[in-house]
């Protein structure tokens, strides 16, 4: 009855603070309704109709030719992120011959590192309606138009999300649910589903790991899902496709000039070393956070425009969230939001918000991994014990913010974008959301063509499908297991990473010699990417085994473990099809376990043990693992090794090769002296104790011989994962 009455009362209260609000911009929006629809369906005949679509992609060595040889570009695009190749898609979709350059490779700054969210953003409604800020409001609008058109024009790498926000006080119920309520109306013909109310035993029915104590009910409502680098590369392949060159690692060494006009840049190709000029008759800025970088290269006295700000998120096991709600928590300890969404099987949470220097390699802090998995232990049930070794992967990600000189922290900085031109002719972009990088990239180009007189055709990006969205079924999978033997579960990440292209990475995977699968060979075996996908990442540039592991696939932001150990193999993949030398090979190895390491938050075991080098167990305890120890160290020499281990999985008949051994007793040696001391063993043993290092494999390894010494029966042991 309780809850009834409050759900009457939210009507009451919230129902006409809606509409009074937004009756007349829903009156506005239902007008040009019949026009954009029609608009939509135009825009993408026509697209399809006058503008060839190449089959192939023209190979990086071929993209560089391109820009050599052109005598001029009409426009030349500094970025490979989602604005710089959304400008890139734009400009060459309007008939403008046009370059893309970007120094590391496409996506591999912030576009890669967000939410994964599509969304027009519930927080920046809140604020537009409690500080009645009309401009940030006409932005969650745009962005809630842009989210449909994404979802529309790249169905196979995004998808609608369910987001729940529990309600812990009865007061909230109504507030919360007038926001929310807004939100979908601000969407209008672009909602993608009505939010709606969840009594306390259907929230948990729908989120069990949720914290029952005080909880009342809940809200749901809907945004979009997608995997960002893919989308970003998926921009960047269509713009290619439509005939634009676009390269990665061609850096821009400086800004070419004719009577102080900037009429191109100095370009040099990273992997080579060459230098080359490339001319453009407009050159637009859309670097990101490096965007002072490139305007100091046309004038050292302008100010800076762009503050950046830090957001690290973390990669949890999926067992901590359902397969397909995510969860909102709108009010943390200092004020932050965080998101807790399923992704690609796990779990994400974030974000942060800090201010912080540029840098091409943001390293995630430790204090943030722990705001964060302080923040998500406050909304689990106490039967969840959320560990710091359950943690998988963590990033820092650079928000490329505009300055508001009356700010006094990120977090009230609107999220919003501006275009400037700079007496040289400088296009700049910056700041801005992921989703809004379409509407952007507009008005990025229209700026351009009216500063620079370009003969040019109106916009045509709007419904313009995206590399591999043509093709795309959602049972498109079950052609790829029938057609080519794959997996059903390789089967299904083939369809929604690649879409239409599916197929042609199909055709590229090995034959496994198995009677099932016949084909796909797994790079890691809990993870659906294959070693075909390799090869198929050289056809979309990649150029080094980092774009393999964190851009073309996304296991470096998964399992930085697992992607540690698939890198032997994409390396040798990746030297037989390019021709690597072993000294490039070992370059290449050591450059991507660098950046596993240092930006995807990897901490070895030995790391998290030096750290919590302090042993904190018991009498009872240390005893207990003592006599574990010695069942290996058989002649009590204070240590064990290789072959200490192999003895006694022989006894108990199991077989594991000598390399996967090395790898698990090279995780708990701190000193690296190739073996692992009693003293070593029991910090290893007190911090699984405390949750800092979780499912270590020495540690499950030597628990389940132990046990089956005692009882003497046969045992598997499988390589259980764990965390960082």
């Amino acid at each position: 009855m309780a809850f009834r009455k409050v759900l009457k009362r939210t009507a009451l209260v919230g129902g006409g603070a809606v509409a009074a609000a937004f009756g007349l911009s829903q009156l506005l929006e239902y007008r040009r309704t019949q026009h954009e629809l029609a608009r939509l369906a135009l825009v993408s005949a026509e697209a399809d109709l006058s503008l060839p679509l190449a089959k192939e992609l023209p190979s990086r060595h071929a993209q560089l030719n391109a820009l050599r040889s052109t005598e001029e570009f009409d426009v030349l695009v500094i970025g490979g992120g989602a604005t710089g190749a959304g400008c890139a898609l734009d400009a060459v979709t309007r008939n403008l011959k046009t370059a893309l350059v970007e120094r590391d490779d496409f996506s591999s700054g912030t576009s890669s590192r967000s939410t994964k969210l599509i969304h027009g953003g519930v927080r920046y409604l809140q604020k537009a309606i409690m500080k009645l800020d009309y401009e940030q409001y006409l932005m969650v609008k745009e962005a809630l138009h842009e989210r449909a058109n994404l979802l529309e024009i790249a169905p196979h790498l995004s998808a609608p999300l369910p987001i729940m926000l529990p309600v812990y006080k009865w007061w909230q119920l109504p507030y919360y649910w007038a926001g929310i309520k807004m939100y979908d109306l601000v969407a209008g013909i672009h909602c993608l589903k009505s939010s709606y109310v969840l009594s306390k035993s259907k929230a948990l029915e729908l989120f069990p790991m949720l914290k029952k104590d005080r909880l009342v009910g809940a809200i749901v409502y809907y945004d979009g899902q997608h995997n960002d680098a893919r989308m970003n590369l998926s921009i960047a392949l269509t713009a290619a496709r439509y005939g634009a060159a676009v390269c990665n690692y061609t850096e821009v060494v400086r800004l070419l000039k004719h009577d102080g006009k900037v009429c191109g840049v100095r370009c040099k190709d990273l992997i080579t070393g060459q230098e080359f000029d490339v001319k453009a008759k407009c050159v637009i800025n859309a670097t990101g956070p490096f965007t002072d970088s490139v305007r100091k290269m046309d004038s050292q006295q302008v100010e800076n425009i762009c503050q950046p700000s830090a957001g690290v998120h973390i990669v949890i096991p999926g067992y901590y969230s359902p397969d397909n709600m995510g969860l909102l928590d709108p009010s943390t300890s200092d004020g932050r939001v965080i998101f807790f969404l399923p992704w690609e099987k796990m779990t994400i949470a974030g974000t942060t918000d800090t201010p912080t220097n540029v840098t091409a390699h943001p390293i995630p802090r430790e204090d943030d991994i722990n705001f964060i998995l302080s923040e998500v232990r406050h909304y689990l049930s106490q039967d969840v014990e959320v560990r710091r070794g359950d943690v998988l992967a963590a990033w820092s990600g650079i928000r490329p913010l505009v300055t508001d000189p009356d700010s006094k922290d990120t977090q009230s900085i609107c999220r919003n974008h501006i275009v400037s031109l700079s007496d040289s002719g400088l296009v700049t972009i910056a700041g801005g959301k992921w989703t809004t990088y379409r509407a952007m990239a507009e008005e990025t180009l229209d700026a351009a063509v009216g500063a620079h007189k370009l003969l040019a055709d109106r916009c045509r990006t709007v419904g313009l499908m995206l590399e591999g969205a043509k093709g795309w079924t959602p049972t498109l999978y079950i052609r790829l297991v029938q057609d080519y033997g794959l997996e059903k579960e390789v089967a299904e990440h083939l369809a929604s990473t690649y879409g239409g292209k599916a197929f042609d990475v199909a055709k590229m995977a090995q034959v496994t010699g198995q009677r099932w699968p016949i084909v796909g060979k797994r790079l890691v075996s809990e993870f659906p990417y294959i070693e075909g996908e390799v090869l198929y990442a050289i056809k979309e540039y990649a150029c080094t085994a980092i774009d393999v592991i964190a851009r073309r696939t996304r296991l470096g932001f998964l399992n930085v473990q697992a992607a540690d150990e698939a890198l032997p193999r994409i390396v040798q993949i990746m030297s037989e099809e390019l021709g690597w030398s072993r000294e490039k090979s070992a370059a290449e190895l050591e450059a991507a376990r660098t950046f596993l390491h240092q930006e995807m938050g990897y901490r070895s075991r030995s790391e998290q043990l030096t750290r919590t080098a302090e042993i904190n167990l018991d009498q009872q305890e240390v005893h207990r693992y003592e006599k574990r120890f010695h069942k290996f160290d058989k002649e009590n020499k204070g240590f064990i090794t290789i072959v200490d281990v192999q003895r006694v999985l022989q006894s108990i008949n199991v077989h594991i090769n000598e390399n996967a051994l090395h790898e698990i007793l090279n995780e708990v040696d701190l000193n690296k002296n190739g073996q692992v001391e009693l003293n070593e063993f029991l910090q290893l043993m007190s911090a699984v104790k405390k949750g800092q290092v979780s499912d270590s494999r020495l540690a499950i390894l030597m628990m389940t011989a132990e046990e089956t010494l005692d009882k003497r029966g046969p045992v598997t042991v499988d390589r259980s994962g764990g965390g960082v």
